[in-house]
């Protein structure tokens, strides 16, 4: 963590994104927390609205289908191609974007 991040909350969850593959997603997905983030919607900025708890702009992006909990025909999907993901944690939610992807 850069010494930066310590005060600017999108240091923070930049300095945080990590990539995983579905195999390490599965258990998270099985707990209903994974959260797709499309690609037209930068992570960063998906992680900060619910760390920062704007209600409208996720209502919004929600009503738009730009962010949803991972679906059950995401989850075979996944599991058929094993794609990597960006990921952030903004507890209890794992949010995910597809690397190359539509996620």
């Amino acid at each position: 963590m850069s010494a930066d991040s310590v005060d600017d909350p999108r240091a923070r969850l930049t300095d945080e994104i990590g990539e995983l593959n579905w195999s390490a997603l599965v258990r998270h997905f099985a707990r209903g927390v994974v959260v797709t983030v499309r690609a037209d919607v930068e992570l960063v900025d998906a992680a900060m609205c619910l760390a920062e708890d704007d209600a409208t702009l996720l209502q919004q992006w929600i009503d738009d289908g730009r962010i949803a909990r991972a679906s059950d025909d995401e989850a075979r999907d996944w599991t058929t191609r094993s794609p990597d993901f960006l990921c952030i944690v903004v507890a209890p939610w794992v949010l995910v974007q597809e690397r190359g992807g539509s996620a």
